[in-house]
């Protein structure tokens, strides 16, 4: 019933803001990769202190499965925010089609020929962070699931 659905907590604002937020930025990172955007892939080169040529030979062999994998990590991550602010219990599944891709797109980053100079130890950091936020936002959408915030 509509009288039943439990009142938003002001928490689920500032979570699902913040979340939509860092979600767009990889969405942005995974476009501008996958469509070379060279600006993009130069500054990004110079930020990490990585020749070029070794980033985009890096990204230009990634296997099928391995994109594939990323783009569920990044659009399930960024439809999990959209539908959390929406207060959809259906964010619970984004986050985990979210986390799968995640997981595998990390195979890919651990069997897989990283060069040493994307292979530093903030890369593998970084990497640990995006999989606790992650793993954080689902148990989240579990909880105020639960407590009925989700319908």
């Amino acid at each position: 019933m509509i009288g039943d659905r439990a009142s938003t907590p002001w928490h689920l604002w500032v979570i699902g803001i913040a979340s939509l937020l860092w979600h767009a930025v990889g969405a942005n990172d995974y476009v501008m990769t996958q469509t070379r955007n060279m600006d993009y892939l130069r500054m990004s080169a110079e930020n990490a202190n990585v020749p070029l040529d070794v980033m985009l030979d890096y990204f230009t062999t990634f296997p099928a499965w391995a994109d594939a994998a990323w783009a569920f990590g990044v659009w399930g991550a960024l439809a999990g925010s959209i539908l959390l602010l929406l207060r959809s219990r259906f964010a619970t599944f984004a986050f985990y089609a979210s986390l799968a891709g995640l997981f595998v797109s990390t195979i890919h980053q651990i069997v897989g020929d990283v060069p040493p100079e994307l292979s530093s130890p903030f890369f593998w950091a970084f990497t640990g962070f995006i999989i606790v936020v992650t793993v954080a936002l689902a148990v989240y959408c579990r909880r105020m699931t639960a407590r009925g915030v989700l319908r």
